[in-house]
């Protein structure tokens, strides 16, 4: 395809005047159609709508995260928060028209079944009657995002935002990581009324949501709004229970390794982001570094990956840097109108720019492999299987790590595994707190602290906080923004690891096969439900009986654990 330039991306501010008029003449012409085929051109016409629709979306979404502090740009968000329950109300309503449609066998023949499951999804997520609770959740969630990002630290002789002091976390001086985690905890602490009203109006106006739309509690509705259509909340809570059970003691004894190899008597929190005395290994040079070395990396990889990596950085669809006002964390947004991804990131100096970067080029590589599918809801896939092709990346690129660590990649790989392990019981810990929170959603901000402590007890047993009181006392997840944002997807990302650990197996038996395996599972896109595609891709589903085991067994042993 041609280059395309961030630069020059623009998209025009719907009017929903307008798009409602479009909508009316699409159900007149859909009723009206003599046949299929003139069905068919009306579906591809709301096809054209929605794209450029969700272009503007992301579009909006993206600037105001790479400048918090722009007034305009905080203000284009306002607007589009204020409009979005608007254009949703539209669009669900299309959906039910065309499912209610006596025809609508024709579009399942032509799309597959799924699509309808998907529509089922969305139309079951949203009415009218939440919009007022949908604009009020887009605000508070928002607010959060700006909050945090206000943040701003002095140490080691910089100023630093959140992103920036995550570096000294990894610092081999214990004195150093103690301070960074002394000022990151000190802030939450000092910002924690605030960050205790945000998160139980969002609860609330969440729940609200769910009354209004007739679901027993926000759960139930959090687990629609995730499109999640071959498994349930049942599935999901023996998941938790088995990565407590086998994983949680496996994490333990890796602690009490670490522990030993630190020469520690006691490992405590800020000690667990290193798992050497040498500390972790870094890249060995800057972004303009980094990205010569990538795109050596992705043209080793296959000429898919490599023309694809070319395109995005020529394209200007990488945002990497990390500076003030700018929004923490990554993502992986994308444009469907031009058929193009773009990846956001903060580069902090540490090994964690490796894993966030190969992690977000996964999921751009599977958005862009899909831009050719006939409908936006098969351009990305749910979100547990949308993380399998992320996490699959950062262990496919394994063999190219000398690249950015020389010889530390060993180190690397050592590391990169162990903390993909140690991840599994946080992520479930995770899940676990917010459906005990979206439970009982008239609980204290003193007591969702204590529902936190209580799955740390379950999950994390070897956590030790000293004097850093505010996580101490039940707070760490309020760093966490999946929580604020994204109810329930943090799981996901947990799911899409056993199935990552899985090709982390194939390339070691046979690399080109978990290549072409990987791609064809990119390609698919989202045109099938989670375990589907993971089956297809000649995986194991995480909710079968023994895939843990199996995964984490092999893991270990590699670990020598």
């Amino acid at each position: 395809m041609p280059q395309i330039n961030f630069h020059d991306l623009h998209a025009e501010t719907p009017d929903p005047e307008q798009v409602a008029a479009q909508y009316g003449e699409f159900e007149t012409a859909f009723d009206a159609a003599a046949d299929d085929a003139g069905r068919r051109v009306v579906l591809e016409r709301w096809e054209g709508l929605r794209r450029e629709i969700q272009t503007w979306s992301s579009l909006v979404g993206l600037r105001f995260q790479q400048d918090t502090r722009d007034a305009d740009r905080k203000a284009a968000l306002a607007q589009r928060d204020e409009m979005s329950p608007k254009l949703q109300e539209l669009e669900t309503g299309f959906m039910r028209r065309v499912q209610g449609s006596p025809h609508v066998k024709e579009v399942a023949d032509h799309f597959g079944n799924h699509l309808l499951d998907i529509w089922g999804c969305a139309v079951a997520s949203y009415d009218p009657a939440i919009e007022a609770e949908t604009i009020a959740e887009s605000k508070l969630a928002s607010a959060y995002t700006e909050l945090v990002s206000s943040a701003t630290f002095e140490y080691q002789g910089e100023t630093l935002n959140l992103s920036q002091l995550a570096k000294f976390s990894q610092n081999p001086d214990r004195a150093i990581r103690h301070g960074a985690l002394q000022l990151r905890h000190g802030w939450f602490e000092a910002n924690a009324a605030e960050l205790d009203r945000l998160y139980d109006e969002l609860v609330k106006v969440r729940a609200k949501q769910a009354e209004k739309l007739g679901y027993k509690n926000f759960i139930e509705l959090g687990y629609k709004k995730m499109g999640r259509t071959d498994y349930n909340e049942e599935d999901v809570a023996r998941y938790r229970d088995a990565v407590r059970d086998h994983v949680v003691p496996l994490c333990t004894r890796i602690r009490e390794r670490q522990r030993e190899n630190l020469g520690l008597d006691e490992l405590m929190a800020w000690d667990e982001s290193v798992h050497d005395l040498r500390g972790n290994p870094v890249p060995k040079g800057d972004h303009d570094w980094m990205m010569t070395r990538a795109r050596a990396m992705f043209d080793e990889m296959g000429e898919e990956l490599g023309s694809f990596f070319h395109l995005m950085a020529d394209g200007h669809l990488l945002d990497l840097k990390s500076r003030e006002g700018k929004a923490g964390g990554g993502f992986c947004t994308s444009f469907p109108s031009v058929g193009v991804p773009f990846i956001f990131a903060n580069f902090t100096g540490t090994k964690g720019d490796v894993e966030v970067f190969t992690h977000e080029v996964g999921h751009a590589f599977q958005n862009y492999s899909s831009r050719g599918k006939a409908t936006v809801d098969y351009m990305w896939p749910t979100s547990e299987a949308a993380e399998v092709h992320s996490m699959s990346l950062e262990f496919l690129t394994w063999p190219h790590m000398e690249k950015f660590f020389e010889d530390d990649a060993e180190r690397f790989r050592q590391g990169h595994l162990t903390e993909s392990l140690l991840f599994l019981p946080y992520g479930v810990a995770v899940d676990h707190f917010q459906h005990l929170v979206y439970a009982n959603p008239d609980a204290t901000p003193a007591e969702r602290l204590a529902m936190w402590q209580q799955m740390e007890e379950t999950y994390l047993p070897h956590r030790k906080w000293g004097d850093l009181e505010r996580p101490k006392a039940g707070g760490f997840w309020q760093g966490q923004m999946h929580i604020y944002h994204v109810p329930f997807y943090y799981i996901d990302y947990t799911l899409a690891q056993v199935c990552a650990l899985q090709f982390w197996v194939k390339a070691q038996e046979d690399r080109p096969a978990a290549m072409e395996a990987y791609k064809t599972l990119c390609a698919r896109g989202g045109e099938a439900p989670f375990q589907d595609l993971v089956r297809s891709a000649g995986l194991i589903s995480p909710f079968d009986e023994g895939c843990l085991n199996d995964v984490v067994a092999k893991a270990s042993e590699t670990l020598a654990l």
